[in-house]
């Protein structure tokens, strides 16, 4: 099954760019949003929202009465985590996104597709110091690694109408993303150039690929108030599948854009059992972000600061993220700062479920090689560096480094 995919991706992506020769439209486009009357350059993942100000990444087109938008991107990436629980792995992640909209009756009919190679990688996915969450075997949790994200990561449909000057909208999906958190990592723009996930994933947008859900919201002019009804369970080892279980949570977010250049949330949401090796189990999450967008036609800088807090087991638990990337002329700069609060990362032995506070420090970068068509290539790299607490310098080394360095090929 995984080789039939496979070759149909193969098959599939370069077949979508050539019906597209003739009819494309790149960076700065005009289509409008899918859930209201503004740019679409406003809508990140899900339902969620960026600044207005950020720059249409992707190939633009017209198919009959749809207008289709195709993104994307695929990384090379050699991973070296130091330290004594430290890896090194070559791997290969993205995504690949198809976004349509048309007029249907009243208002706006939409949909969303995205597809990732994650499930290539392996079902423990790739090494990353201090990071928890999920599965590889159904029996133990990932630690110091990043879990592949599925293959299907969004499968929706959207509907709006106009009302006066703002919009009541709807949003399903299987998978989707429930009104809660941030825009996803690898869909905001101060995120999706760095290629690793932030330790702070499962504090702030781990339900970005969600098995199940339905979103009901209004929109008007710079506000956007939303609640989600979903499954709360993250998805399982089995990444190549569709997981189908009963709404069990339920979220509910408000939005602010005051200006093009900036944008603000908060979101708090009830998961039920979203681990699957902690039955029984539920996470109440709240967050709260602002995202900040400085843009000059394909060049911008744009920087988040998040917050994330889960209750579990009676206790709370922060997750603080400051990422920044700017981008000019071809060479891209940025720098992700996280502290966090974990009691995942020992499981056996007398350190086993004490809650530990991590800091990290992510700075690199990369520079665009060569161009063909839509698709740009690059090159580039990064360095972290921690702080962590005493006790656990005799698992992790006083002070272990990791490196990353990466090419990429995005549809822009």
């Amino acid at each position: 099954m995984k080789t039939a995919i496979a070759a149909v991706l193969a098959f599939a992506a370069p077949a979508v760019l050539a019906q597209m020769e003739g009819h494309e439209h790149r960076g700065g486009g005009a289509m409008a949003g899918a859930f209201g009357p503004y740019a679409m350059t406003r809508e990140a993942s899900g339902t969620a929202w960026q600044p207005e100000s950020v720059p249409m990444a992707g190939v633009h087109s017209m198919a009959g009465e749809w207008m289709l938008m195709t993104h994307g991107y695929l990384d090379l990436v050699y991973d070296d985590q130091g330290g004594p629980r430290g890896d090194e792995k070559v791997f290969v992640p993205g995504m690949f996104m198809l976004m349509g909209t048309r007029s249907a009756g009243p208002g706006t009919l939409g949909f969303r597709a995205m597809l990732s190679p994650d499930p290539l990688m392996g079902d423990d996915g790739y090494p990353l110091l201090f990071q928890t969450g999920e599965t590889a075997d159904g029996l133990e949790h990932l630690v110091d690694r990043q879990h592949p994200h599925d293959f299907l990561m969004e499968l929706a449909g959207t509907y709006s109408v106009p009302v006066g000057a703002g919009s009541v909208f709807f949003y399903g999906g299987l998978p989707g993303e429930p009104a809660l958190g941030p825009a996803a990592f690898m869909h905001r723009a101060s995120g999706i150039d760095i290629p690793e996930a932030p330790l702070t994933h499962h504090w702030l947008d781990s339900t970005h690929i969600t098995f199940g859900v339905a979103t009901l919201g209004a929109t008007l002019g710079g506000m956007k108030v939303e609640a989600s009804a979903f499954n709360g369970r993250e998805p399982d080892q089995r990444r190549w599948n569709i997981e189908t279980r009963s709404f069990d949570s339920a979220s509910g977010r408000v939005t602010l854009n005051p200006t093009a250049d900036w944008s603000a949330q908060l979101s708090y949401g009830y998961l039920a059992e979203p681990e699957q090796l902690e039955p029984g189990e539920g996470v109440h999450r709240a967050t709260a972000s602002v995202s900040h967008t400085v843009s000059e036609g394909s060049n911008h800088w744009s920087t988040t600061l998040a917050v994330g807090v889960n209750r579990s087991h009676g206790h709370d638990q922060r997750g603080y993220l400051l990422e920044s990337t700017h981008t000019c002329d071809g060479l891209t700069l940025f720098g992700r700062a996280e502290y966090l609060r974990n009691s995942e990362l020992i499981e056996s032995g007398p350190l086993a479920g004490e809650e530990f506070g991590v800091a990290k420090l992510t700075l690199g970068g990369s520079h665009e090689i060569a161009q063909a068509g839509p698709l740009v290539f690059s090159a580039g790299a990064l360095g972290s560096v921690y702080r962590l607490a005493e006790a656990l310098e005799s698992e992790y080394g006083s002070s272990p480094v990791s490196v990353m360095v990466f090419l990429r090929a995005s549809i822009r």
